[in-house]
């Protein structure tokens, strides 16, 4: 099973990300997590030790130049764009119970579809990751799905868009969709977050009609208070915990 997980900024969305893949990993299950959204730290909501410390893939410049030919942050020249990464998801990995978690970094580009040594490094090693691992796959991905391309987009088995009640998180949520349209991913399930009542999650349903709801979670101030400490959700006593359970049997 491989899954992305998507949505605006400050919704929720790693917070949920990391619920599901302790959830699916409790359940016996080995979970390829992967942090692909520069500005989240999935290791810290799984509840990795040492988060911090868990340098980006597009940062180890040796392994850049190692394996396409070029510096990391080089633009013009020649370098491979297919890559060896096969390896990398085992040796790379921080981990955690069932769980293996590669964290990838941003690439800073030069310009609009700019192709440089690290982006070619990230996408055939999300592509390796998405066809050929056999493990469930996890992606905490940016307002967006920029790692995806139109070949991995057909194995993924679903992509899931975080939103909170508001206007901003439903036009981030149509602009994921025009997005996930130009690849042909199609399989795409809402999650409701940050919900205080019964008509938080009416505003949702009319406001996104042609969106599959996977569930809602409730706004919980212990969540929060995990983040600040530096805890997992997981590890705190929330009702988010069974009704993420009750998503991952969905799925």
């Amino acid at each position: 099973m491989k899954l992305a997980v998507s949505g605006k900024g400050g919704v929720g969305k790693t917070t949920f990300a990391s619920l599901l893949i302790r959830t699916l990993s409790d359940q016996g299950r080995k979970v390829l997590a992967i942090d692909a959204d520069p500005d989240a730290n999935l290791a810290a909501g799984v509840g990795i030790a040492g988060a911090d410390q868990i340098v980006p893939i597009a940062e180890m410049k040796q392994l850049i130049f190692e394996r396409t030919g070029a510096q990391a942050g080089s633009i013009g020249g020649y370098f491979k764009l297919n890559p060896q990464v096969d390896d990398l998801p085992d040796a790379l990995s921080a981990k955690l119970d069932n769980i293996k978690l590669m964290r990838l970094g941003g690439v800073k580009k030069g310009g609009s579809g700019c192709i440089c040594p690290e982006s070619a490094l990230l996408r055939a090693l999300i592509m390796h990751i998405v066809l050929r691992r056999d493990e469930v796959v996890v992606m905490d991905m940016e307002a967006g799905i920029e790692h995806l391309g139109r070949a991995t987009a057909k194995a993924v088995d679903r992509l899931i868009v975080v939103v909170e009640p508001g206007r901003r998180s439903i036009d981030t949520a149509g602009h994921i969709r025009r997005l996930a349209a130009e690849i042909a991913l199609e399989r795409i399930a809402v999650v409701g977050n940050k919900i205080r009542s019964s008509a938080d999650e009416a505003f949702l349903r009319a406001h996104l009609p042609d969106f599959e709801f996977l569930g809602f979670l409730p706004q919980d101030d212990r969540l929060i208070e995990a983040d600040l400490k530096g805890i997992s959700p997981y590890d705190v006593d929330s009702p988010a915990r069974d009704l993420v359970k009750e998503m991952a049997e969905k799925l």
